[in-house]
């Protein structure tokens, strides 16, 4: 990346931002929805082609197919390799239909764990970057075992000795987004979400009506600074003023940064520290009622997000 010490004052001058942010009013909430779905925001392969210096996407789960809402493979990035894994939206109709809108069905989880298994074999790190309204809810999909292939890769990555980094860029929702985010330390962008369900799949289930979605969200209040008051994230990514969408290679810029730092600090750390601190770190969220009325998970951080 290219000048890396503006990125550095650029990333403090946003993270000031960023804690001075008060909780935010409904309106200004349903905007950071809209903002994290944004359909100019960098993509799973905007951030690899940015981040690293070589990638090679592996295809096809060696069971049933390939699935291209999921982006999996090997790149270098900062001299060393490392294992990415992602959803992957569409920019245009085409695009978002080949990607099944960056809706994963079991081929895709399968093919992850696939990547994972050699990376840990290898003894390569894990990053994955998650960008989706939740897992393929269709029957095929479950046919074909989706909630089973969900369940396993959360498993694998409970078990990974490999230093893992799990990164929210855009919209985190449901077992789709979890089945690709148990690592050992969680971002979140500034301006992405991260939920149990999207909102409309919560008001049509709790009040058979889609519309009122603007409502479930304000519910359980799914912002990146929510999460890390929360305890679910560990850190908040700055974005660009304005979003990442208006700059993708200053995101990807910053986002490098926070990356190196997690990885390099990760692999201080000998592997059976690791799985243990992981596994105590997501043991310790709960559905715990937020103070304010959210239904936010775990007893977390009073202090707004650092940078």
């Amino acid at each position: 990346m290219s000048d890396r010490k503006s990125g550095g004052r650029f990333v403090r001058k946003v993270a000031d931002k960023v804690r001075r942010t008060p909780e935010a009013p409904e309106d200004d909430l349903w905007e950071s929805v809209q903002l994290a779905r944004h359909a100019e925001r960098p993509y799973t392969l905007d951030y690899i082609n940015r981040l690293c210096s070589e990638f090679e996407e592996m295809h096809g789960d060696r069971l049933y197919g390939d699935d291209a809402a999921l982006v999996a493979g090997f790149g270098r990035f900062h001299d060393r390799p490392v294992a990415f894994i992602g959803q992957q939206k569409g920019r245009d109709t085409n695009e978002r239909t080949y990607r099944n809108f960056g809706m994963a069905g079991p081929e895709g989880y399968r093919k992850a764990m696939r990547v994972m298994e050699i990376a840990n074999r290898l003894g390569i790190p894990v990053v994955t970057l998650i960008d989706t309204p939740g897992a393929f809810p269709g029957a095929s999909a479950e046919e074909r075992g989706q909630g089973g292939a969900i369940s396993r890769s959360i498993q694998m990555m409970w078990r990974l000795d490999v230093p893992t980094v799990a990164v929210v860029i855009g919209e985190g929702s449901s077992g789709g987004a979890l089945g690709l985010g148990v690592a050992d330390r969680v971002l979140m962008l500034e301006n992405s979400t991260y939920s149990v369900i999207s909102p409309e799949g919560a008001s049509a289930i709790l009040w058979r009506d889609a519309s009122k979605a603007r409502q479930a969200a304000q519910a359980f209040k799914p912002t990146a600074a929510n999460c890390y008051r929360w305890g679910v994230v560990d850190a908040v990514v700055p974005e660009p003023e304005g979003g990442a969408h208006t700059d993708h290679e200053q995101a990807a810029e910053i986002l490098d940064q926070y990356l190196y730092r997690a990885l390099t600090e990760l692999s201080s750390i000998p592997a059976a520290d690791r799985r243990r601190a992981r596994r105590e770190r997501f043991r310790k969220l709960g559905p715990l009622r937020d103070p304010e009325g959210g239904m936010g998970m775990a007893a977390g951080r009073e202090t707004p997000p650092p940078g």
